[in-house]
């Protein structure tokens, strides 16, 4: 069966699939996006993301493509005409296309693409661990807003997967660690109290990060979102990294050294095992292994 992509109104075969040249995304990187998780053909956390695209849009004062309803819609088809049971959806909105100038065009409408691809979560895959290395954060001051602009963040990620490590972990000028290049970053402290960075704009609020915090409030767990250091991260009991994709991971390894004894923390578990049940209860499916 042939992939389709929704393309500006109309549902083409993914290998048809297009944008104009001057589409200001591919000309400027002016646009945002979203990855939502599919389980089950249902959408996980569905209202967090399209109220992160609204915010998103605002904040870069482009117009929303279509109402939410009409855009629930465009995406249902995306997971149908897929078949997506188990997967992502992604959308992306740019301003639109105009002849290429810096300053934002008068009267032309936001571009909408969406695309939906079947595939298991990576957090069964590594349920043991990951490596991350630590590198210089490069990138702009704005990284609340969730846009289309990633060069940083694949050279990054590049750098991570050239050192044989899962992730890089992006480190401010005073030290500490902000987030991933694709996911949130978390540890936890030799007396078990978990620390994630506070949502600023020195991060991108995940959803994850913000649902694994929730089951953390449901569970009575010791919590704080505040920076934390390299050093910090390097003496912790535990580490694990969250996102749509990857779910709940656990960091084993950072640049080379182990994190506690090298193996996935009772902690990390624990929470593993509640967002696990939280994309489930969303599904409306029970609680498995991945």
């Amino acid at each position: 069966m042939s992939r389709i992509a929704y393309v500006n109104g109309r549902y083409v075969r993914h290998g048809d699939a297009a944008v104009h040249v001057e589409d200001r995304g591919y000309q400027f990187a002016d646009g945002v996006y979203e990855v939502i998780a599919v389980r089950r053909g249902v959408l996980i956390d569905a209202g967090l993301h399209l109220d992160r695209l609204d915010r998103s849009l605002r904040e870069l004062d482009i117009a929303a493509p279509m109402s939410r309803a009409a855009l629930g819609h465009v995406i249902g088809q995306a997971i149908r005409r897929n078949r997506v049971a188990d997967g992502i959806v992604y959308l992306q909105v740019t301003r639109g296309v105009a002849r290429r100038d810096h300053p934002f065009p008068a009267g032309v409408a936001p571009a909408l693409v969406v695309t939906a691809r079947r595939g298991a979560p990576r957090a069964a895959a590594m349920a043991d661990g990951v490596g991350v290395i630590t590198i210089e954060d490069i990138r702009w001051k704005r990284c609340d807003i969730k846009s289309i602009s990633l060069l940083p963040n694949v050279l990054g990620k590049q750098q991570a997967v050239t050192q044989g490590a899962y992730e890089a972990w992006l480190v401010a000028d005073d030290g500490t660690v902000t987030e991933g290049t694709s996911t949130n970053a978390w540890i936890v402290t030799p007396d078990d109290e978990l620390v994630t960075r506070q949502a600023n704009r020195a991060i991108l609020n995940g959803v994850t990060r913000r649902a694994v915090l929730a089951l953390a409030e449901d569970a009575g767990l010791r919590f704080v979102e505040r920076p934390f250091t390299v050093a910090e991260a390097l003496a912790a009991r535990e580490a694990f990294l969250t996102s749509t994709t990857s779910y709940v991971i656990p960091v084993t390894r950072i640049d080379g050294r182990a994190v506690g004894d090298g193996t996935p923390g009772p902690l990390t578990r624990r929470l593993q095992a509640a967002y696990r049940g939280h994309v489930a209860e969303e599904a409306g499916a029970p609680a498995t292994a991945d």
